[in-house]
């Protein structure tokens, strides 16, 4: 069995339909218990107090602005290379969840940097890239919207994204590249001295899980409509010429 068979907008939606309903549930739960349980049943920071529990908003939401990119990616470059409609289609729905998960990042990141750093905002490395980053979803949306025909459009915004992974890899590395960033390093490491603190991790991951399938679940659901509207486009069209 090959997976490419998922290319078939049909076999796509007869698969993946069913999974929306348990996917959203699964989602929904892990969020409210991620969230609940680090909001309300984890300590304060020694140092940071109260405000390190945005770590449940901001993290999640940065990981998936950042990863949501590399999702276009992938699929714009199936679109470039095997012109499968449902990949083009699929980074398409991505893109306003993506751009929503930088904008949720930012002005997390804001709210929990300020009592930190004593301003809203600074030019750090990452969040100059994020900004750049919301800026490329911005703009990947806008070329869609723009381009009438549907190919066209997938060509220009596949190398759109292309262009845009460079700042997606400058936002998740940026720490690494320039140490004197105000911004932290990682709060998810391979290496365990960097995690934080067990009773923030756990919750944290909860969280994070909760994001991801959220993610996959408003992805299918925007390509599930994808695919409509383009089928009724095609409808539409095929009358007329009658």
């Amino acid at each position: 069995m090959s997976i490419w068979q998922y290319a078939n907008p049909k076999k796509f939606m007869d698969t993946t339909g069913p999974l929306l309903p348990w996917i959203g549930g699964a989602s929904l739960l892990c969020i409210v218990t991620g969230l609940v349980w680090g909001f309300f049943f984890t300590p304060d920071d020694y140092r940071q107090g109260s405000t390190v529990k945005i770590i449940y908003l901001h993290v999640p939401s940065a990981l998936m602005a950042i990863n949501a990119w590399f999702m276009m990616l992938v699929a714009s470059l199936i679109w470039l290379i095997r012109r499968h409609h449902v990949s083009a289609l699929a980074a398409k729905a991505a893109a306003p969840v993506g751009a929503t998960m930088t904008v949720i990042a930012l002005l997390t990141g804001a709210i929990w940097g300020q009592p930190m750093w004593g301003t809203w905002w600074a030019w750090d490395p990452r969040l100059t890239s994020f900004l750049v980053l919301f800026l490329f979803y911005l703009g990947y949306m806008a070329l869609w919207a723009a381009i009438e025909n549907d190919d066209t459009a997938a060509d220009l915004t596949s190398i759109l994204c292309l262009v845009g992974s460079v700042f997606a890899v400058l936002s998740r590395y940026a720490v690494n590249f320039w140490n004197q960033g105000l911004h932290q390093g990682a709060s998810l490491s391979l290496d365990k001295e960097e995690n934080v603190a067990d009773v923030f991790y756990y919750p944290l991951l909860v969280s994070i899980a909760g994001f991801v399938l959220l993610f996959i679940f408003l992805v299918f659901l925007g390509t599930h409509t994808e695919i409509r509207a383009r089928r009724m486009r095609a409808l539409l069209a095929r009358e007329r010429m009658v």
